[in-house]
């Protein structure tokens, strides 16, 4: 709970009304409206590119009682518009925290709203589907939010990924002692993806959104990876473009989330918007190849249409969701690539599908 108490309201773009207590910066926020039934590993959400133009709820009653950490990140700044909570706590317990969450959210001009019941919220959001929302602790007049949400663009056709890409190619790992070499398209990617690929013995650069293959081949790489990251997949022709001519390549390729599906629009798969999307910590998905089912972490929007899949001659379907039967993994038949829909490096969450990075490497070592 916050200390100042100020009034805010959050709006939805149906019409729905919350009233509730400001927390953090005071001011006003507007995104694309979703929800994390996470208990923990709040920063890393938050942090994480994915969530890029999306004001998030945070179901779980408590959050900020840990405090946030310098560490506990998967980018150099909050990436979400803005957050709703029922209890977000100042006060926190863990020794080795840096500030409170409120802090860290003030320091990242990060507008919040607490004292909402988010279960109710949650359940009206799966109901009615995803929806642009706005948050506001210094306008309380909800005829003049509803006249700055109208402004805002819905995320159905809207190209993110640009604004969150690294502008400067940089390196993680040690290239003088690691066994393979991997080029990173940057549309978003997460800090522990990259860490995933080191520690298995990569040194990996990464490279901006709108590099050229003709740059990404001066690196030499044994292998590519395309990263997760925001917005509408089918909107990104030139990322499309790009991943073609790298699949044209023949070098092993690796995708996750958004990566999934630009490999699935390379080669003529088709994409859509979900109904209000799959993001937590526990989403049930049976790797097709095996029989084994896997408990993962999903932070997406928009998935690969399974009829469009059914129709590709050279794509297998690897992995699909328990709760829905979406697609959540495929492979080309024809090249060495293969993607998946959710986050194997887990942070937050539960470590299960982490050997997709261990096949990922086993795969460029045997083709290098």
């Amino acid at each position: 709970m916050s200390t100042s108490q100020k009034p805010a309201v959050l709006l939805l773009a149906d019409g729905t009304v919350h009233f509730g207590k400001a927390f953090g910066k005071i001011g006003t926020t507007a995104g694309e409206i979703c929800f994390n039934t996470g208990m923990t590993g709040y920063q890393e959400v938050f942090t994480d590119p994915s969530y890029f133009g999306q004001i998030i709820i945070m179901n779980n009653v408590h959050v900020g009682n840990y405090g946030t950490k310098d560490t506990d990140v998967e980018s150099n700044s909050v990436k979400i518009r803005g957050l709703i909570g029922r209890n977000l706590e100042e006060q926190y317990s863990r020794k080795q925290a840096n500030a409170s969450l409120e802090k860290y959210l003030i320091d990242n001009n990060i507008v919040c709203i607490e004292s909402v019941d988010t279960r109710a919220l949650v359940t009206h959001v799966r109901e009615k589907g995803a929806m642009n929302c706005i948050i506001s602790s210094e306008i309380l007049d909800v005829e003049e939010l509803k006249k700055q949400l109208a402004k805002v663009p819905s995320m159905d056709g809207l190209e993110l990924a640009s604004e969150v890409s690294t502008q400067q190619p940089y390196t993680m790992g040690d290239e003088a002692t690691a066994a393979v070499k991997v080029a990173v398209m940057d549309y978003g990617t997460k800090k522990n993806i990259l860490q995933c690929m080191v520690d298995r013995g990569a040194f990996v650069k990464v490279f901006p959104a709108k590099t050229t293959l003709q740059e990404l081949k001066q690196f030499n790489p044994d292998g590519y990876f395309i990263s997760n990251g925001p917005g509408d997949p089918a909107a990104m022709d030139y990322a499309v473009a790009t991943v073609k001519e790298i699949l044209n390549e023949k070098k092993p390729t690796f995708g996750i989330c958004l990566g999934h599906q630009l490999i699935a629009l390379a080669n003529g798969i088709d994409t859509f918007k979900l109904h209000h999307g799959h993001r937590g910590l526990n989403h049930p998905v049976k790797n097709l190849l095996t029989g084994k089912c896997e408990v993962t972490t999903q932070n997406h929007g928009f998935g690969v249409d399974p009829e469009s899949v059914k129709k590709a001659t050279n794509v297998e379907i690897t992995h699909v969701n328990l709760n829905d039967d979406s697609i959540e993994g495929i492979r080309l038949k024809d090249k060495p690539a293969f993607s998946v829909q959710y986050h194997p490096e887990s942070t937050p969450g539960p470590h299960d599908s982490r050997y997709l990075f261990d096949d990922f490497i086993n795969l460029v070592k045997e083709k290098k």
